[in-house]
């Protein structure tokens, strides 16, 4: 690189370059032209190792009743994972309400930077609110969320929050086991009045 783009590219005048490898503060030498070529520091000239790309699946129930479909959950992304030559590095599954933001093992592979790529089958079982703001922030850290099914709609994707938030305020006043019962009741009088249709939900 020539002394001039050199000085360019760290901000600094030509002449303030050329006083400093004058007095050997910049690694170089002059060619017979009067051209100065500086020499590129060692780290630049190691070519650095490529980033691994660190594939985890994570598959999530909100109870352990659903303990069968967590395990074919899992399947189902393993096998959309090897469809697309992916290999997968970890298997993540848990159960816990999408509802809920300390869900320790979904924390452990956002905080983990070796992972490059999460794979989840729909965008609620990484969490049923603030999913832009995850993908977002792992964009930032050149990661990503991929989401298997998006062929909900815009419609079913709110009716599925809707009912999640019903469910999970049920559960605080009423106690797990109502809840349900609870909700049910909310939606009931909801299409008695129209508001609303018989929505098609996964459990939250």
């Amino acid at each position: 690189m020539k002394l001039s783009s050199y000085a360019k590219q760290i901000g600094i005048h030509y002449n303030t370059a050329w006083r400093m490898w004058k007095r050997g503060q910049i690694d170089g030498y002059q060619l017979p032209t009067g051209t100065v070529i500086i020499n590129p520091p060692v780290e630049q000239m190691v070519a650095a190792p490529p980033k691994q790309q660190l594939v985890a699946i994570y598959a999530r129930v909100s109870s352990s009743e659903n303990k069968t479909n967590l395990e074919t959950q899992a399947q189902r992304l393993m096998s959309w994972c090897n469809a697309q030559g992916w290999s997968v590095g970890k298997v993540v599954k848990e159960c816990g309400s999408g509802i809920n933001d300390q869900r320790p093992k979904f924390l452990a592979l956002l905080a983990n930077p070796q992972i490059s790529r999460i794979v989840v089958e729909h965008k609620d079982r990484a969490s049923r609110f603030g999913v832009a703001y995850i993908q977002t922030l792992l964009a930032m850290q050149e990661r990503e969320l991929v989401v298997v099914n998006t062929a909900d709609t815009v419609e079913d994707d709110l009716m599925g929050d809707f009912v999640a938030i019903i469910t999970s305020f049920a559960a605080r006043l009423y106690g797990r086991r109502r809840a349900k019962r609870k909700t049910a009741l909310v939606l009931a009088a909801l299409q008695q009045n129209g508001t609303t249709h018989e929505p098609q939900t996964r459990e939250s």
